[in-house]
């Protein structure tokens, strides 16, 4: 990819974070109370996923990646990122042990997160072709 592409999907995947950490800090104070806190992570995937498909359909084109192999990047670019920060995150700012953050991808224990990162990957492509580009 070209650097110009890879600094605007770092960008926008900035965007993604910050739209993310906002959920996070709600869902918290909001669902966890509803719902506890496995049930609230697990609606909260839905609703990422959401905002990751509004960031990306709102910033698609400024990324202007071409082809499809360059969308495909762009999302790796992203799940990258993701799971790095997540990780981070969980474990340095929140202290939470390895069995948490594992449990958060692991569908067989309740954790919906591998979903989501499926979505971030995938994100660019769909709403480049959404788009039309």
């Amino acid at each position: 990819m070209a650097p110009t592409i890879v600094l605007r999907a770092f960008t926008v995947w900035l965007l993604i974070f910050a739209a993310e950490v906002a959920h996070g800090v709600l869902r918290t104070l909001y669902l966890v109370p509803l719902f506890g806190d496995l049930r609230s992570r697990q609606l909260g995937v839905a609703v990422g996923s959401g905002l990751i498909l509004l960031v990306t359909w709102l910033t698609v084109k400024w990324i202007a990646a071409q082809s499809p192999r360059q969308w495909r990047g762009v999302g790796f670019l992203w799940v990258t990122l993701m799971i790095g920060a997540e990780v981070a995150v969980g474990r340095f700012a929140f202290g939470y042990p390895w069995v948490r953050i594992v449990e958060d991808f692991d569908p067989t224990r309740g954790g919906f997160l591998a979903l989501g990162m499926l979505v971030l990957y995938l994100a660019p492509g769909w709403m480049a072709r959404l788009r039309g580009l």
